[in-house]
């Protein structure tokens, strides 16, 4: 398998164990997805495509992606630009965050439409989400879509998490169109359920996995917390019950790395319920450890 990430990835600066020291680290929700992919199918080929800038940080951040194993031959250097940045604060065990992306590189990382759809061409899977759409703005989520459609047609696999983040947005009207554009030119739907009914007013998983559906997608696997994921696959529909997690620690990342495992088991030719079941094993190790990127260790999880 060949699989691309499209997205932003950022520098985070996370606390120490010193008060007032940070560490510098690179987060972001596709990346994270590309990261944990790369970990579990370590014979396929994982590339990301985002634009990032000409200066140290920029060349640290894909020195960081290469050494994870991810290839970064479509990635856009865009002269005098940089990428965003977020501040982690921690509070009474609590994360919240300040960010500082209005200028990020990876805004215009639809710009070169060709470096885009060669990086489609070389693919077997193609994912995307809605943060990657919503920081681009409307020029350049035209062109990425119709990149994603034309590859699509091409008998690509297109994967998409709407990933939900109103603060990105204007408003939620012009949100949750967009939304639904990414979910018709996409095969497989990964959308989490607490976000959903907040802005789609659905029902219960079954109305997200229907409207999803409805849009054009031939796969909807609904995640729901703590809670059975809910999936649909033409005809196909069941929900898979997940083992509770009684030591969380953090759970930044939980969803990104739950679609890894859930892709890497497709890839693998398993059944939609064993894919479920093995995300939710691996995305309950990641919400065992501290930030977005945690060590894996895989023992006793059937992959």
């Amino acid at each position: 398998m060949h699989f691309l990430a499209i997205g932003e990835c950022m520098a985070e600066l996370a606390p120490s164990s010193s008060a007032g020291q940070f560490s510098l680290g690179y987060a972001g929700d596709t990346f994270n997805t590309a990261w944990y992919l790369r970990k579990l199918c370590p014979a396929g080929t994982v590339s990301y495509f985002t634009a990032v800038g000409t200066d140290s940080v920029s060349a640290q951040m894909l020195g960081t992606m290469a050494d994870a194993g991810i290839d970064t031959r479509h990635i856009v250097r865009i002269p005098g630009a940089s990428v965003g940045l977020y501040l982690i604060v921690l509070k009474d065990g609590e994360r919240s965050f300040s960010y500082w992306r209005d200028t990020s590189a990876a805004r215009r990382l639809a710009e070169d439409e060709t470096r885009l759809a060669t990086a489609m061409e070389a693919a077997d899977v193609i994912y995307f989400s809605g943060i990657t759409l919503a920081i681009i703005g409307a020029a350049g989520r035209a062109t990425l879509l119709a990149a994603l459609r034309a590859a699509r047609a091409k008998g690509k696999t297109i994967a998409f998490d709407p990933n939900l983040r109103l603060r990105l947005w204007p408003g939620a009207e012009e949100m949750t169109a967009a939304i639904m554009q990414g979910a018709g030119v996409s095969d497989i739907v990964l959308p989490s359920y607490e976000d959903e009914a907040s802005f789609f007013k659905d029902a219960d998983t079954e109305a997200t996995a229907d409207r999803y559906l409805q849009a054009g997608a031939k796969t909807v696997v609904v995640k729901n917390g703590p809670a059975a994921v809910h999936y649909r696959h033409g005809a196909e529909v069941g929900a898979v019950a997940i083992a509770p997690v009684s030591d969380v620690v953090d759970t930044t990342a939980a969803g990104d790395s739950f679609n890894a495992a859930f892709l890497a088991g497709l890839e693998r030719g398993r059944s939609l319920p064993d894919c479920i079941a093995v995300a939710s094993q691996v995305a309950g190790l990641v919400i065992r450890g501290k930030g977005a990127l945690v060590p894996l260790d895989l023992a006793g999880i059937a992959l």
